[in-house]
């Protein structure tokens, strides 16, 4: 199971321990909480923290559509076992909502308003997200929902940032919390504009796992754009690819796309974060 109680803990430093206390303060006065679970590191970390605490009630919600990797949902049913979490999975819907599947700049609000309405239906209480402190930073147009819904987001309250997140993982053991990857859902793959194919989303999640064992690759992303599919990878990764990888990449992206996609030029670059938003690149 990926959660160990059994191990000590790692310590943590004092301003690190001050931000977790308060992180739990913040939780134990919510009293009654529904977390949306991603099975990335952020919200899980919080659920194994919230579901830890004595007298907190927690259920845990994770949505699942073809833009959910399959191993995500995994990671959460391995975790809702192992920590004895009140789990509930299902598909909150944006894959039924035109304004999501056309794909917009904003695509990502349309998916947590499905998101947050559909948790708001199931559950009475205080929803809250895995949102830390430096996504404030970046362009987030889930965030817009999340306030439209009364979301809480306590490692914001909390000024909990990425770095104190994995932190934070690695005192409790969470050890393969801390070496996951970012790894934002599989339509951010695919270029601004394009409508998205749920049949693309399986090729892409195909393709980035086959790369990940071939390449041992830390980053990986198979964007889909107007003209071509352009594999990113870590600088170290793509330092290292020959012709022969390449090759088969190529072979892959041919085996798993279907034809109206894998016409499209196969091109390798540098990761670039959030460069589906972004010009296509060559």
């Amino acid at each position: 199971m990926p959660s160990v109680r059994n191990k000590a803990p790692h310590s943590l430093a004092d301003s690190m321990q001050s931000k977790l206390d308060e992180l739990k303060t913040i939780l134990q006065h919510l009293n009654s909480i529904v977390i949306a679970v991603s099975g990335g590191i952020d919200s899980t970390l919080l659920a194994v923290i919230a579901g830890r605490m004595r007298d907190l009630d927690i259920q845990v919600f994770h949505a699942v559509s073809p833009a959910v990797p399959p191993s995500a949902t995994q990671r959460v049913r391995q975790y809702a076992e192992s920590e004895s979490w009140s789990l509930t999975i299902s598909d909150a819907g944006e894959f039924r909502d035109d304004r999501y599947m056309s794909n917009p700049v904003d695509r990502c609000f349309f998916c947590k308003t499905n998101l947050y309405s559909h948790v708001a239906l199931k559950f009475t209480s205080q929803i809250v997200s895995g949102t830390n402190l430096d996504d404030l930073s970046d362009y987030r147009p889930g965030l817009s929902a999340a306030k439209e819904h009364s979301v809480r987001h306590p490692y914001v309250d909390a000024r909990i940032t990425k770095s104190d997140i994995r932190s934070i993982a690695k005192s409790l053991n969470l050890v393969d919390l801390t070496e996951l990857p970012a790894s934002p859902c599989l339509s951010s793959r695919v270029q601004t504009g394009t409508p998205i194919n749920a049949t693309w989303l399986h090729a892409i999640d195909r393709v980035e796992i086959e790369i990940r064992k071939r390449l041992e690759a830390q980053v990986v992303r198979c964007r889909v754009r107007n003209n071509a599919i352009v594999i990113e990878l870590d600088q170290a990764a793509l330092s290292e690819i020959n012709s022969e990888a390449r090759a088969q990449i190529t072979d892959w992206v041919d085996a798993y796309f279907p034809d109206e996609v894998d016409t499209r030029s196969v091109s390798f670059t540098q990761y670039q974060m959030g460069s589906a938003f972004g010009p296509v690149i060559n």
